[in-house]
């Protein structure tokens, strides 16, 4: 099949403006998510306090054998709960993860898009994106979002995978202009992410075994909730647990809650005995 226009590569959000700027219809796609959403000073005004669901706190961490993304499962609408069992943490490809905090819908759209860019890339190309690509395509599609951004639609991404190149885990954070930077240890963002990164402060250490490592998360994660009302601690009564992503050498895995529970229990038993 050929198309009217250049050719826009390998690029999927490339392929999408290419075709908006064609068919300028009110059916054609968009070329990233929520960019028809008007500017106006009002409009931007408005969107700082509309009910949307915000995602929160979500962190990653390097440990010997690779990286760890998790999240915990709550969103909020100010101070009520959107949705207890939202999905934070998701996969971009065999190799890699990306976790959001902020609105809830944009950022899960941007995950999703990103998703397809990284497929389409590899159906075109035949072979994976490079670690460091796949962090520079992430930091355009969120320098993209910089419009919705201003207006209080503010998606922030954690980015975390096994970099087959140098065999290693590596962790990428970006600020709301697309701004990208490498962290070499752990990282955490959201409305508890600060508390989070404390808590990763103190029991980090180069070098930790996937067993020590999912404990550091849980914690960080359970303290997270503590100090700060919009971060869900686990759910003993309906079975929530963070979600937890493991990339390593053989790719990417998801630790399940029968792996969590007893981590939390533990931890809630150690507290309770102070």
């Amino acid at each position: 099949m050929s198309f009217p226009w250049n050719d826009p590569g390998s690029s999927f959000s490339d392929f999408l403006a290419a075709y908006r700027q064609q068919f300028p219809s009110a059916s054609a796609p968009l070329p990233l998510p929520g960019a028809h959403l008007p500017a106006s000073p009002a409009d931007a005004e408005r969107a700082t306090w509309l009910p949307l669901p915000r995602g929160t706190t979500v962190l990653a961490l390097c440990y010997a054998d690779g990286a760890m993304v998790a999240g915990d499962r709550m969103a909020t609408e100010g101070y009520q709960v959107a949705d207890r069992r939202i999905e934070k943490v998701f996969r971009a490809d065999n190799y890699s993860a990306m976790a959001i905090a902020g609105t809830a819908g944009p950022c899960i759209e941007l995950a999703r898009l990103f998703q397809v860019e990284l497929e389409h890339y590899e159906k075109l190309e035949g072979a994976e994106l490079s670690m460091e690509g796949k962090a520079n395509k992430l930091a355009q599609m969120v320098r993209a979002n910089l419009p919705l951004a201003m207006q209080g639609l503010i998606v922030l991404p954690l980015f975390a995978g096994f970099d087959v190149k140098i065999g290693r885990g590596r962790i990428f954070k970006y600020d709301v202009a697309g701004g990208r930077y490498e962290e070499t240890d752990y990282h955490s963002t959201g409305s508890g992410g600060k508390d989070a990164r404390t808590t990763m402060k103190k029991l980090f250490r180069p070098g930790l075994s996937r067993t020590d490592a999912l404990a550091v998360v849980v914690e960080a994660l359970y303290d997270a909730a503590e100090e700060d009302v919009a971060t869900a601690g686990p759910d003993l009564v309906r079975n929530i647990f963070p979600t937890v992503k493991v990339i390593d050498r053989s790719g990417l895995t998801d630790v399940d809650d029968a792996q969590i529970r007893p981590l939390m229990t533990r931890l809630i038993d150690h507290r309770r005995r102070g």
